[in-house]
């Protein structure tokens, strides 16, 4: 769960994505299951194959398309915590750096 802008995220590296048209695919080798995202949603994905942190993230969606500060926030988590339930990311607490989601 994230309880700070400060926290880091990171995709796992237990699966594979590939882009196609824009969007991408990711196979998660644990599950099985593959999940798509859309332009938006691999921009984001793009930037968290290395650790970032919350607001980096939301600050470069912001720059990078034109949306309202507060929807981005919202659809942003929304997002962060859809990939943390499904194993495809961690989320870091920022003054541990330890993972505090599966």
């Amino acid at each position: 769960m994230i309880n700070s802008f400060n926290n880091w995220i990171v995709a796992n590296k237990n699966q594979v994505s590939s882009e196609v048209l824009g969007e991408t695919v990711i196979l998660n080798m644990t599950s099985g299951i593959y999940y798509g995202l859309n332009e938006t949603g691999t921009f984001i994905w793009n930037l968290i194959q290395e650790p970032k942190t919350v607001e980096y993230i939301l600050s470069a969606l912001l720059d990078e398309y034109e949306a309202k500060p507060e929807e981005c926030k919202s659809d942003l988590l929304a997002l962060i915590q859809d990939l943390a339930d499904k194993g495809m990311i961690e989320i870091k607490d920022e003054a541990s750096m330890q993972i505090i989601t599966p």
